[in-house]
């Protein structure tokens, strides 16, 4: 009987946690924080580094920083067994692989960093180390989507090893590449018959890259199992992946509270507020379903007005905000808070995240002004969430509840929370569910 090793997860946008439950998700990392998540009884913790909103430099920087403070956090909790995962689920986007080399650099050597994108909650899938998103039904090649023309994080490549190369600037080969197919994964052997699973990863070495099929939750949870029995035997693994892996490596039980009941968790039964940042194709179509239930109200945010850098503007778009939203709210119906939709155009990628910067501070004024008896809060968007936990409510920690719906965490502010106690909030990605999602969401927390 192996011992399970603590799963470290350091997440570029706070919904990596939204295969999981009943463990912490932390938005400080300094070296008490970390020691907190680490003597936490869940086998697995998050650290919400927001680092897919930063530029290169300063993404290495915040990931050097977890790194250095993990050290001595890991040494004063005596752990030795662990695995680090570089959770990023933009599909495809973020930075890799500085974040990885950075990790590798100061918690390092590892003997491989696998690629593991799969997310079934999002409709992904890789096989032959293709990486697809279904698209009404149908597997499509993630280059041919929106998400590869991504302005900051853009890639040419849905076969992972050519995307591994293009990212690396060819550091890494495409050939070099090892790669663990479905008919390996599920036979347990390669292509020869004669090298398992466990044997292939006990023979890698020197932070080897290895990209992973899965179009199965049962997929990952066989890997997983092969991962965690090399770990046992002193091999040093690090992951770059998105959340399905996580559920297969944590191995966790049913959540406390099944989605279709976590009404109960709203406080008083009271209309909450919905918060909309994400600009995705899927949100906003999510977003005009949403509007047309009942006791939804729209207040849209005109975050272009932002751009004439007049000093008034932030402070005039947030008084007529909140003005709406107090109204709304009096009025028993929940107020959506979403930002205008309209394609912006930047001179360069700065500039944009720049602006990124400053339509987030006017949302997070905004978090921070709404009525204090609200019943619960949602988040569309992994950087709006982000935001919210740790800038709009200025949370150090939180605890995952658990899946309000397939790939969308709860999580609960703490009764000492100055402004907000008790208050659940849903962590809801921007490419994530159908339509109706949104829609679906309100509905389960307000009971319909």
């Amino acid at each position: 009987m192996t011992t399970q090793p603590k799963i470290i997860v350091l997440d570029d946008d706070p919904t990596g946690s939204q295969t999981v439950h009943s463990c912490l998700l932390l938005t400080r990392w300094d070296v008490d924080t970390l020691r907190r998540g680490l003597a936490d009884e869940s086998p697995i913790f998050f650290v919400l580094t927001n680092t897919r909103s930063l530029p290169p430099d300063q993404a290495a920087a915040v990931t050097r920083e977890v790194c250095h403070n993990l050290k001595p956090a890991l040494e004063a909790e005596r752990i030795k067994d662990f695995l680090i995962v570089s959770r990023s689920d933009s599909t495809l986007r973020g930075h890799y692989p500085i974040e990885t080399d950075v990790i590798a650099e100061e918690l390092g050597p590892f003997d491989a960093h696998f690629l593991v994108p799969a997310f079934f909650e999002g409709g992904r899938i890789t096989r032959d180390s293709v990486h697809y998103l279904i698209v009404d039904g149908i597997p499509t090649p993630v280059h041919e989507t929106e998400f590869a023309r991504d302005s900051v994080f853009g890639y040419t490549y849905s076969y992972l090893p050519d995307y591994v190369a293009e990212k690396t600037k060819g550091r890494i080969r495409a050939i070099d590449v090892e790669r663990f197919l479905l008919a390996d994964i599920r036979t347990g052997k390669d292509i020869t018959g004669k090298i398992s699973t466990l044997e292939r990863l006990l023979n890698l070495t020197g932070n080897s890259c290895a990209v992973v099929d899965a179009e199965t939750q049962d997929d990952l949870n066989s890997f997983a199992t092969d991962v965690l029995a090399a770990a046992a035997q002193g091999k040093r693994f690090l992951f770059r992946s998105a959340a399905s892996l996580l559920t297969a490596l944590a191995k966790l039980p049913p959540q406390p509270v099944p989605a279709e009941e976590m009404s109960q968790y709203v406080r008083e039964g009271k209309p909450g507020v919905i918060i909309v940042g994400s600009h995705v194709k899927k949100t906003t179509q999510q977003l005009e379903q949403l509007l047309q239930e009942t006791d939804i109200v729209g207040i849209e945010v005109d975050v272009a007005q932002l751009l004439d850098n007049s000093l008034e503007q932030p402070s005039k778009l947030l008084t007529q905000t909140l003005e709406k939203v107090y109204t709304s709210h009096d009025a028993g119906k929940t107020p959506v808070v979403y930002t205008s939709r309209q394609e912006l155009v930047f001179a360069d990628v700065q500039t944009r995240l720049q602006f990124g910067v400053d339509v987030s501070a006017l949302l997070m004024d905004i978090v921070r002004g709404l009525p204090t008896d609200i019943g619960f809060l949602i988040s569309k968007g992994g950087i709006t969430s982000n935001d919210v936990l740790s800038t709009g409510l200025a949370l150090t920690s939180a605890r995952i509840l658990g899946q309000v719906l397939a790939g969308c965490s709860m999580v609960l502010t703490g009764a000492d929370h100055p402004q907000f106690p008790n208050l659940p909030i849903v962590l809801f990605p921007g490419n994530v569910g159908d339509t109706d999602a949104l829609a679906t969401t309100y509905r389960r927390l307000r009971g319909l």
